[in-house]
């Protein structure tokens, strides 16, 4: 057991080591990424249903819901829960269309070093050139598989929030 988890880091540490210091920041994002979303899939599972009961049972307190002060509360309340649903959806948006730009920034360091390889040794060291293009190319795939997990997930989680807050829209009637 204690082997495969050494054998698991080596690869990794490897992997990252081919793909230049970029590759971390790609990580970074990517692991930020799912730490939002994850957080959001679990507000929808534990907070938010705590959340509409009480906006139901507030709504459901008022002795009338038909007057122009009852519809506003309404909206007051909707806006409110629209506010908690999209909580960090923004930065989740951001950090999956940055994913792919990382990428493309890793690219351009990768080249570099293959640029900087052929201008000390020449074209002559194919072995020094291929790590200068490894280089250059896993960042590029990295970035395009995190943006492509994220853009998924963030799709699905995307609807779930239009769907709670449809649901809580129609919890909240004007009798």
């Amino acid at each position: 057991m204690m082997d495969g988890l050494m054998g698991l880091h080596e690869s990794v540490r490897d992997f990252m080591a081919t793909g230049g210091d970029v590759l971390w920041l790609v990580a970074a994002a990517l692991a930020l990424t799912w730490i939002l979303m994850l957080e959001r899939f679990l507000f929808l599972r534990t907070e938010f249903p705590r959340l509409q009961a009480r906006m139901v049972a507030q709504w459901q307190a008022r002795p009338e819901r038909r007057s122009w002060t009852a519809r506003r509360v309404r909206e007051t309340l909707l806006s409110q829960a629209r506010v908690e649903l999209n909580a960090r959806m923004g930065l989740i948006g951001a950090l999956v269309a940055i994913c792919p730009m990382l990428g493309l920034l890793g690219t351009v360091t990768g080249m570099i070093t293959v640029f900087e390889v052929m201008a000390a040794h020449g074209t002559g060291n194919p072995r020094m050139m291929a790590s200068g293009i490894s280089m250059a190319t896993i960042p590029t795939m990295c970035g395009m598989v995190a943006a492509l997990s994220g853009v998924f997930f963030s799709a699905r989680l995307t609807a779930k929030i239009k769907v709670a807050g449809q649901r809580l829209n129609d919890h909240l009637p004007f009798d």
